[in-house]
């Protein structure tokens, strides 16, 4: 891929390597072990060159651009046709769009365009959609101080840019994975033998990671932030038991309510004074963003 493009790729938080491996595995599955696109060697000559866009088919936010990007830059040494496509994007991640509103244009072989077209598709119209889906709880938000996060329900093998759509479309990431923030949950506790005990011995452990506690009960909530959590997740607690939540611990920790959450309540749950409202839904249960390439003609 070109320079310009793994440096969008930076900008965005995303390894260009990790990407370079999801869509060279992801055209490998279109061309099969002989590398191949049966229908567009039949039909376009070898020396035709033409010009897409890819065009919204519906209104949303745009995410993944420099992704989309890099499929097209990369189709060529995947097939081992040793030629390039030119890529020039026109709109920009977490951008609203419209439908028939033109994302990027290429320029190259039209057999690599069209080999192309399915994987940068997939990925640009996947990670719009979770874009489109968390901007909605972003603006449902909008005049509180809490904010929407993702979870760890993530397609597995593309947690990074999914959770980069979230990002793209007004959100904030928890966690990548268990590595990098312990989250003491349900079984934690009962495998430590409670909410304290299973704290410390995180803390013990490791020292210098950070430590949130989920609770289901306002006593939980007590004992997590006595034993020194300072985040904790109230999970699947009605209006009335997060304020009280908020009322007892909201100076000394940070909130997250969570479970069961839709935008339909999204507003009156923030009212409550939590800091967050994580929604698995953002990437487990987002519609893709519908989004073409259109040869040019004439």
């Amino acid at each position: 891929m070109t320079g310009e493009t793994e440096g969008l790729l930076r900008v965005a938080g995303l390894d260009p390597e990790r990407v370079r491996r999801v869509i060279i595995d992801a055209l490998l599955e279109d061309l099969g072990p002989e590398f191949l696109d049966v229908t567009s060697v039949a039909t376009i000559p070898d020396s035709q060159v033409d010009t897409a866009d890819l065009v919204a088919r519906a209104d949303g936010v745009v995410a993944g651009l420099s992704v989309a990007a890099a499929v097209f830059e990369l189709v060529g040494e995947v097939t081992g046709a040793g030629r390039t496509v030119a890529v020039s994007l026109v709109a920009q991640d977490g951008q609203r769009v419209v439908r028939g509103d033109v994302l990027a244009t290429v320029t190259g072989p039209t057999r690599l365009l069209l080999t192309a077209e399915r994987t940068a598709l997939n990925l640009l119209s996947r990670m719009s959609g979770v874009a489109t889906h968390t901007r909605a709880w972003a603006d449902a938000l909008a005049g509180t101080k809490a904010m929407v996060l993702d979870t760890r329900k993530t397609t597995p093998g593309l947690r990074a840019l999914e959770k980069y759509a979230v990002r793209a479309g007004g959100g904030t990431n928890k966690r990548m994975g268990l590595h990098d923030v312990a989250m003491v949950k349900d079984n934690h506790k009962l495998a430590a033998g409670g909410v304290a005990a299973a704290y410390r011995r995180v803390r013990a452990a490791f020292p210098n990671v950070g430590v949130q506690v989920e609770v289901d009960t306002l006593a939980e909530a007590v004992e997590a932030v006595a034993a020194g959590a300072d985040f904790l997740l109230v999970d699947n607690m009605g209006v009335e038991l997060l304020r009280e939540v908020v009322r007892a611990v909201g100076e000394r920790a940070e909130l997250e309510a969570t479970g069961g959450l839709t935008l339909a309540v999204a507003a009156e749950v923030a009212a409550t004074g939590v800091d967050f409202l994580s929604v698995g839904a953002l990437t487990h249960s987002s519609s893709i963003l519908d989004v073409a390439l259109d040869l040019r003609t004439g």
